[in-house]
């Protein structure tokens, strides 16, 4: 059994020497820096195989003009594992007007350029070429989210799946703990690896599969030839995400992309045991600048994982899931207390929570498992849907009663439309634990624009800021500075016009806002949003405006950019 202990996983033929190892067993590619720490996928990854007996190294941001870095732990017994990153790695490099971005906060120094466009491509097959025949699996972001036949903002085009371009032998979508450890135990037993749940493959002619129960998605021709298809086979699979047995084919071709269901959600002792796996919480040594994503979370805790909102323009459902897995409260409290030995440590955690701060311990009365209801939370909030802000206050309390915590902040933000802003809980969570900034994203005012983005109306944005104000902000005489919020806003939506934008700017003018954060619309792969960008048309088949152009989303932008 590898020692757990180690403080990195190797990254060189001289660290794996030092650790007593001949050979790998898995080689993780990333496109990220590599930092040591559970908020990013590959580190995670590579110690959640360590834990299970694997010898895992990392390669990160490897030359990509020649497979030397590749080859330099020499070739892994299993197989090689591939991510381009916490990002797409187009996403990465360019703007939402396709301008080259500057920056790059996962790279040292914040430097742009460090991994090439289309990065799982790339790397695939630099690994083909350091390591001919050996088995690859693609998994991260790009690959989750390009699995299926997808539109891609950058070229203005659909593309097939990302495994006919890369030609990995497997892909893992969403959250990989379950389907990578599966991979390697099947490897390791030269068994089939084509049932393995939370992935997808390319069917061979010989393969002895089960379809007849299987849904066929529009394919890449069906696609090409109706945009609405796009849609369809989206909306699907999104279907998939609750349907626990549901499997996928969509024809390329001629050829069969299979999508198995999705991988069951780690239970809260499953993920216990993975958050109290020993992270250093440190870059590489071998890195000389800061890099700037670690930066921003180094000393931040992930206290559950998963979306209940279904917003169209998101993939946190996509890859982390709709229901709520929760990490128990000594858990955390466990992790907190090891960051006390953290040289680093000055005593401030920058957030606990998730993708919605509030949703921690929130469960499905009836399990949520088959369910077709594309919110939880819109148009209002589910009946079954069961939330705990008292136990997410309780949390936040004894955490920051922990001697040598001096700081504790909410960072995640706050999902406005769970909660009632009277309740006492969320009144104490916005008062003591924001800093002041209560980060809020209603994302637009119109309702027109909102029921395309499965948002919540937006009165109810209205009355909780209304009751947020009058019961937490502190009298102008008051030594205290005032709370306030910070909005999350959006433009160039699929559907919304410069009259929707005129209105939003008229309703920001009218409160005396200067909105801090406004983002316009990415068409990211695989989301209902980027399906309807590319149609025309919303999710019914109705046709709607769409601002394409880099002229007409820029007008809609200027509209309440700051």
């Amino acid at each position: 059994m590898p020692n757990l202990n180690i403080n990195f996983l190797p990254t060189s033929r001289p660290e794996m020497d030092k650790l007593g190892w001949d050979e790998l067993d898995i080689l993780l590619v990333s496109g990220d820096a590599y930092i040591d720490h559970p908020s990013f996928g590959v580190p995670l990854l590579g110690r959640h195989l360590l834990s299970y007996g694997y010898k895992v190294g990392i390669i990160s941001q490897p030359n990509w003009k020649s497979p030397d870095d590749i080859k330099k732990m020499g070739r892994p017994r299993l197989f090689v594992g591939i991510s381009s990153g916490a990002l797409d790695s187009m996403l990465a490099h360019y703007t939402a007007f396709r301008k080259k971005r500057h920056d790059d906060a996962y790279t040292p120094g914040g430097k742009s350029r460090a991994r090439p466009n289309r990065a799982v491509v790339v790397y695939t097959n630099l690994v083909r070429q350091a390591f001919p025949k050996i088995k690859i699996a693609i998994g991260g972001i790009e690959a989750s989210l390009r699995r299926a036949v997808h539109y891609d903002f950058w070229t203005d085009s659909i593309r097939q799946s990302i495994l006919f371009d890369s030609k990995a032998d497997i892909l893992i979508y969403g959250m990989g703990e379950r389907a990578i450890v599966e991979l390697a135990d099947k490897l390791e037993k030269k068994e089939s690896i084509c049932n393995i749940r939370g992935t997808a493959f390319i069917a061979k002619k010989d393969m002895d599969l089960d379809l007849s129960e299987a849904k066929e998605l529009p394919s890449l021709n069906d696609i090409k030839e109706d945009k609405q298809k796009l849609i369809i086979a989206t909306v699907e699979i999104e279907n998939q995400i609750q349907n626990i047995n549901c499997i996928l084919v969509q024809s390329h071709n001629g050829r069969k992309l299979i999508i198995n269901p999705k991988a069951k959600a780690l239970t809260e002792k499953e993920l216990d045991k993975l958050y109290s796996l020993p992270f250093s919480r440190n870059p590489h040594p071998s890195y000389q600048e800061k890099i700037p994503a670690l930066e921003m979370i180094r000393f931040s805790i992930t206290a559950h994982r998963g979306c209940g909102g279904g917003c169209t323009f998101c993939s946190l459902a996509l890859h982390q899931g709709k229901n709520i897995a929760s990490r128990s409260e000594q858990s955390i409290i466990n992790e907190i207390k090891s960051l006390l030995k953290h040289k680093a440590f000055k005593g401030s955690i920058s957030d606990i929570g998730g993708p919605t701060a509030n949703s921690y311990q929130s469960r499905c009365k009836i399990n949520g498992e088959n369910c077709h209801r594309k919110s939880c939370y819109a148009p209002a909030v589910c009946q079954n849907l069961e939330l705990n802000h008292d136990k997410y206050l309780q949390l936040l309390s004894h955490v920051n009663d922990i001697n040598g915590i001096k700081h504790l902040r909410v960072a995640s933000g706050i999902r406005y439309d769970l909660v009632n802003p009277t309740e006492p809980a969320i009144l104490e969570i916005t008062k003591n634990f924001t800093g002041g900034q209560l980060k809020l994203a209603p994302e637009h005012c119109s309702e027109n624009v909102l029921k395309k983005m499965r948002k919540t109306k937006f009165e109810k944005f209205e009355k909780f800021i209304e009751i947020f104000y009058n019961k937490t902000n502190p009298k102008k005489t008051d030594s205290h500075s005032s709370l306030f919020v910070i909005p999350y806003l959006m433009s160039a939506f699929p559907g919304c016009t410069m009259a929707d934008m005129q209105e939003l700017s008229s309703w920001l003018r009218k409160k005396g806002w200067k909105p801090q954060q406004v983002q316009c619309f990415i068409p990211t792969p695989g989301t209902v949003a980027t399906a309807m960008f590319y149609a025309e048309k919303d999710e019914n088949g109705n046709d709607i405006y769409v601002a394409k152009t880099d002229k007409e989303r820029l007008e809609q932008h200027r509209t309440i950019s700051p």
